[in-house]
């Protein structure tokens, strides 16, 4: 706050338009702090509305990096495995401890079975695939007070970004034999289409090769004949 220095010389005047001024720079200040506050909780609030408790005590956040389509199929009874690519962060400094970026692998798993922290069985079954969502999640929904040492302290919170990749039915199922009679037949038809399209390609370089043998013995008729011509 910028400060007017008063003389005690100064008249009753001066003093009473120094005050003034005073009074002025301090309801310009208050003016400017009160907007400064009303901006930064509207982006507070934005941040908020694209962010989802799903536990409803602040134990796991989502927020939805990309939506997958409409029609996109997402985890289920019936597909209950997933494929998922990710990256985990410690949220106290974004430290990276686990990613399967590096080696552009997926990590698989099947929801609801508690083979993965209580946050991604949350937070995975609200996905669909192609979604890519932040994850923050409190210590008792990760690794809990213990932790994962060396890599996870202890109390940790942890921040993933996880992109579901694909939904699958689990092995032996109706479905899966289902989905794999479908794909057999699509492989089928693909070999068909192949063998198809050699087809007319082989007939087609035939037919090319009898147009230009036909083109050269027309050419050398032509030529005989233009040789009889010559010699009459």
């Amino acid at each position: 706050m910028l400060t007017t220095l008063v003389s005690s010389n100064s008249s009753p005047a001066e003093q009473l338009h120094t005050e003034d001024a005073t009074a002025a720079e301090l309801q310009y200040e208050a003016l400017v702090d009160l907007l400064f506050h009303r901006r930064k909780f509207k982006v507070q609030d934005k941040n908020m509305a694209d962010t989802t408790d799903l536990t409803g005590d602040g134990g796991v956040l989502k927020t939805v990096i990309r939506k997958a389509k409409a029609d996109a199929a997402s985890p289920s009874e019936s597909l209950p495995l997933v494929d998922v690519h990710y990256e985990g962060t410690l949220a106290e400094n974004g430290e990276v401890f686990d990613t399967t970026h590096e080696d552009n692998s997926v990590f698989s798993f099947e929801v609801g079975e508690g083979t993965v922290i209580k946050a991604w069985d949350i937070t995975i079954r609200t996905m669909k695939v192609g979604e890519v969502a932040k994850i923050t999640c409190k210590p008792e929904y990760a690794y809990g007070a213990a932790g994962s040492p060396p890599e996870i302290p202890p109390g940790a919170t942890l921040v993933f970004e996880v992109e579901l990749v694909a939904c699958k039915p689990r092995k032996g199922s109706r479905l899966e034999s289902v989905s794999e009679e479908k794909a057999r037949l699509e492989e089928l038809k693909k070999q068909r289409e192949v063998a198809a399209a050699a087809k007319e390609e082989g007939k087609r370089k035939r037919e090319e090769a009898k147009a230009a043998a036909a083109a050269r013995v027309q050419a050398k008729l032509e030529a005989k004949k233009g040789k009889g011509k010559k010699a009459k």
